[in-house]
């Protein structure tokens, strides 16, 4: 089956063809990649046959395995998707990276805020790795949030998120130690030049950063400082070739960049930033030298 379906991908021009094919041939029918991989000549009924073959023509038609299943898997975890939410990339765990990377006592209790949540990708993924911390995600869009509700209650963090919908960080009034986000960074007229499994599958209001790419970014960078704690530090994905303006962005709000994070690609696509009076080098990090805001 899995023989077949390789052939059918690889038609429809397919680089990988055999990985593509096992993967969904091993979800349609639940068993494990590796079982499949054993068993090469696995019999299945007629149903089973169909449902195959009725993903597999979604697949070579362009939709992601990710929204014919549903799910994706990100810093470990595994998050349902809605049409609702942007489809979670691996570029996007460079931002849970650089957060760690700055959190030299993990136990802290700190407090999180994810602009533009989404899935609840970031917020969950740093939750995973910081367990005393709790967390607020924002989203504009209700079926996002009930998408990262469902998510957080299936990954065991419900007690520990919350979601909200607004629009950025107007609706709150507290202040947090680390923010994420991920805003929409594409060009609006570069949307259509998108590989289709992105333009064709992922909202376009997640995918839409304006004129420039940048105006969702503008946005976050003016309403964090009024939540971003004395020696908080916020991280933001950012788009290929971005690096300089988002860095221009970032000073005019009253904050200084940290560093850029480069993905595996060597592509810088996260921006660190702290507050301009955040204290002496040492003060940088997270949970060291913090006093109540």
């Amino acid at each position: 089956m899995v023989t077949e379906a390789a052939v059918t991908l690889s038609a429809a021009g397919f680089t990988e063809p055999t990985r593509h094919a096992r993967r969904l041939v091993s979800s349609a029918l639940a068993i494990s990649p590796t079982d499949l991989f054993a068993h090469p000549d696995l019999g299945v009924d007629e149903q089973q046959e169909g449902r195959v073959q009725a993903l597999l023509r979604r697949l070579a038609a362009g939709e992601p395995l990710s929204r014919i299943f549903g799910k994706r898997a990100f810093w470990g975890l595994e998050f349902s998707l809605s049409a609702d939410t942007l489809d979670p990339r691996p570029e996007t765990e460079t931002v849970v990276e650089g957060v760690l990377r700055r959190i030299p006592d993990r136990s802290t209790a700190l407090r999180l805020l994810d602009l533009g949540t989404g899935t609840g990708c970031l917020l969950l993924a740093l939750l995973s790795d910081l367990p005393a911390a709790t967390g607020v995600g924002v989203d504009i869009t209700e079926g996002a949030v009930q998408t990262a509700m469902q998510n957080a209650d299936l990954l065991g963090f419900s007690d520990r998120a919350r979601f909200l919908v607004g629009d950025w960080a107007t609706a709150l009034s507290q202040s947090f130690d680390i923010i994420v986000a991920n805003p929409p960074y594409i060009r609006s007229d570069a949307i259509a030049l998108l590989p289709p499994e992105v333009a064709c599958y992922d909202p376009r209001r997640a995918l839409d950063g304006g004129e420039d790419g940048l105006q969702s970014f503008r946005e976050v960078a003016e309403a964090v400082p009024a939540r971003l704690s004395s020696r908080g530090i916020l991280a933001v994905e950012i788009g290929a070739g971005q690096a300089a303006a988002a860095t221009a962005i970032i000073s005019e709000n009253g904050l200084i960049v940290d560093s850029l994070e480069h993905d595996l690609a060597g592509i810088a696509r996260c921006v660190i930033a702290r507050p301009a009076l955040s204290g002496s080098r040492r003060q940088k990090k997270v949970g060291m030298g913090r006093r109540p805001d």
